[in-house]
């Protein structure tokens, strides 16, 4: 198989460790989740990691310390989609699971998919750390919420005041990240522009317009298709011979829904509104207000993507004709 590629590499990794096989070698190495782990594997493998593809699962974030090592060694890494990766494996007729045996796996998933298979680019320090604060405060709105439902409990009566002074402790917390993920948005002129352009969006307030730009980057660099796939929003077809079901959206990233869920019923409360009138329209045409409801949604993020594409592209002709 012709490559671009000199060679191959898959890593399953974990909580504390992670194991390696590259496509050439028989043997696969074990190696600690750590920076010690990281220039220990790097150093053995030199050689053939040069030129190489390595491709790693998304695992809940401990991928995360790697990966940016990896991309500072100039790298290419895939990071692989765990249900298209589970979903190969099986197509291999492989029952076993092993670390070994799932990092073998990764490995001949790039050697096959490699064509397909896009490489992660660096992101901007700010702009990681402003997803690091985002997702904290979703942490901490998440677990405030419980702690107010136990609250309004009526067997809690006793338990009161120890929930109270939790969720006061959980608001401080709140409101300290706030605090910072303003001050990071103030200091960043490039997030500055992009959270104005989002906010003349009907729906789209302070928080989502930052919620959007810290997990969703990629805003003004992807088609309305790719855009809507990647906030789990994109109608898939279901057909069989004559029969046609309802489209079904799956995918994406999980944590844009709920964001883009509020956005959409802030939209469609604004009477007269473009956007409302879009809502209403789907539904006098016999849409079930939650299909609408989607549809909104995937609306407000296709427009949202537009208008930072087209202004960031009449500041690069302003910027080239100056």
């Amino acid at each position: 198989m012709n490559s671009m590629y000199t060679n191959f590499c898959g890593i399953d990794i974990g909580k504390n460790g992670f194991v390696v096989h590259l496509k050439n070698h028989e043997n696969t190495y074990e190696y600690r989740n750590n920076r010690l782990g990281f220039q220990k594997f790097f150093r053995q493998h030199e050689e053939s990691l040069k030129g190489s593809l390595v491709v790693m699962e998304t695992t809940g974030g401990y991928e995360r310390a790697c990966l940016g090592f990896l991309l500072n060694k100039d790298i290419s890494v895939h990071r692989a989609n765990t249900r298209l990766v589970k979903n190969f494996v099986r197509s291999l007729g492989q029952n076993a699971k092993t670390d070994a045996l799932d990092a073998k796996a990764l490995s001949l998933y790039g050697y096959e998919r490699w064509e397909r298979l896009a490489t992660f680019q660096k992101v901007d320090k700010k702009q990681e750390e402003l997803k690091l604060l985002i997702e904290r405060r979703q942490d901490l709105k998440y677990m405030l919420v419980q702690e107010k439902n136990r609250y309004q409990s009526p067997l809690n009566k006793g338990l009161r005041i120890g929930i109270k002074e939790v969720m006061n402790c959980l608001e401080a917390q709140i409101g300290k990240l706030e605090e910072k993920i303003n001050s990071l948005i103030d200091e960043c002129e490039i997030l500055t522009r992009k959270k104005k352009i989002l906010r003349t969006i009907p729906g789209i307030g302070d928080v989502t317009a930052i919620s959007l730009l810290a997990l969703l980057p990629e805003l003004g660099t992807l088609n309305r298709k790719q855009v809507a796939s990647l906030c789990g929003v994109a109608p898939f077809p279901k057909e069989s011979g004559e029969r046609k079901y309802y489209c079904r959206t799956y995918g994406g990233r999980r944590n844009l829904r709920p964001i883009l869920y509020m956005a959409a019923m802030g939209a469609r409360r604004k009477k007269g509104g473009a956007l409302s009138l879009f809502f209403e329209r789907l539904t006098q045409n016999g849409k079930r207000p939650l299909v609408a409801l989607v549809a909104l949604m995937r609306k407000i993020v296709v427009i949202a993507n537009a208008k930072i594409k087209e202004d960031f592209a009449q500041s690069l002709f302003l910027e080239n004709h100056s």
